[in-house]
This record gives C-alpha cells, sequence and structure tokens, in this order.
C-alpha cells in the first residue's frame, strides 16, 4: 500500500526570514498611515503606503514560497498584520467620514464574530481554521478598495476613476468577505455540534 505525499506546508520554526521582516515592516507602517491619514492629512503619502503594503504582502508569500521560509512565526503574523491595516484603514476613513459607518460595522463585525468562535477550536485541542482561497480574495479586494477609495478624495485627475474602481472593490469584496464569514462560522458550529470540549484538567 502507498501514501501519497502530504500537500500541507511545512513550517520551519525559524524567526529571522525575509517574509518575516517584510511583515515587521508593513506592521511598523500601521501607525505611520494613521499619522499620515488623520494627523498630517496627507493622503498622497498614506494611499503610497496602501499600495506598499498590499504590493509586500503579495511578495513576502511568494517568497515564502520561493526561498522555502514558511514559518510558524509568519503563518501567524502575515494574516495578522492584513488585520491591522484592514481595520486601522477602516478606523481611519471612519474618523475622515470617507467611509459610512454602516460599512465599517459590517466589516468589523465580521472579524468579531470570528474571533469570539476561536474558543470553540481551542477548547477541542484544534488549531483555528485554515484561511480558505476564498476568504484570501475578498481581502484583497478590500485591500484593493481602500486605497483607490482614498485617491477618489484626492484633487487629482483621475479622482472620478478613482472612486468608481474602488467603490466597485469595494462592494464585491464586503460581500465576500461576509460571505466567506459566514462559511468560517458554520464551520465552527459544526465543529462544536461533532467534537465535544476536552474537559478543563484540575491542578
Amino acid at each position: 500500500m502507498t501514501t501519497e505525499p502530504s500537500t500541507d506546508p511545512v513550517y520551519s520554526d525559524r524567526i529571522l526570514t525575509v517574509p518575516n521582516v517584510l511583515s515587521l515592516i508593513r506592521l511598523i507602517g500601521v501607525p505611520v498611515f494613521l499619522w499620515l491619514l488623520l494627523v498630517e492629512k496627507a493622503d498622497g503619502w498614506a494611499f503610497a503606503l496602501l499600495i506598499a503594503s498590499g504590493f509586500t504582502d503579495f511578495l513576502d508569500g511568494k517568497l515564502a514560497r520561493l526561498l522555502d521560509q514558511s514559518s510558524k512565526l509568519g503563518a501567524i503574523l502575515d494574516p495578522l498584520v492584513d488585520r491591522l491595516y484592514l481595520l486601522a484603514t477602516l478606523g481611519g476613513f471612519l474618523i475622515r467620514g470617507i467611509l459610512p459607518w454602516w460599512v465599517v460595522l459590517i466589516l468589523v463585525a465580521r472579524d468579531l464574530v470570528l474571533f469570539l468562535v476561536l474558543p470553540i477550536y481551542r477548547r477541542r485541542g484544534l488549531p483555528p481554521p485554515e484561511v480558505i482561497y476564498l476568504g484570501k480574495a475578498a481581502t484583497f479586494a478590500l485591500m484593493s478598495a481602500l486605497p483607490w477609495t482614498l485617491a477618489g478624495q484626492m484633487d487629482w485627475a483621475a479622482a472620478g476613476f478613482s472612486r468608481a474602481f474602488g467603490g466597485a472593490f469595494l462592494v464585491w469584496g464586503t460581500a465576500v468577505y461576509v460571505w466567506t464569514g459566514l462559511l468560517y462560522l458554520g464551520k465552527a458550529i459544526a465543529i462544536a455540534r461533532a467534537i465535544p470540549a476536552a474537559p478543563h484538567e484540575d491542578r
């Protein structure tokens, strides 16, 4: 009997890798972005930083595979930075009045619900759910929509195009983001029903 080789990625314990350095640089960029957006109101620089963040997010995933530098830290850090950028951008746009409150509420509530169901996995000794491809596509759409939505607020020739382009991606990204949230929630509920929680050990 032969067994097929596993296609699951192998994560190392390495910390100092090129992808992790890029993720750390992106993490440092979060407060810089908020300072540019809310304090300096330098929308052009804030737009450039969002574009750079999106590019390095794409690059670190590619490099992790090409250089065989997938790591446990990177598997946690990369999606964490994505969420921080998304939440920071939504919060900044809400304060500036660039996005309506109900759009921000929908997107934040989706992540909050998924955070609240994580104990279902922990109590059963299971890892958090793997990110599905559709969820990555939704995050990409949102992270594409937000800089162009910001560009639509600036005084330049392509402002109208930027608003339309950003708005289209925002609608599509929000719909898919909510849909994938429901998929994650359904999976968590199914696990809660099928697998009993591990009993707490007395110490």
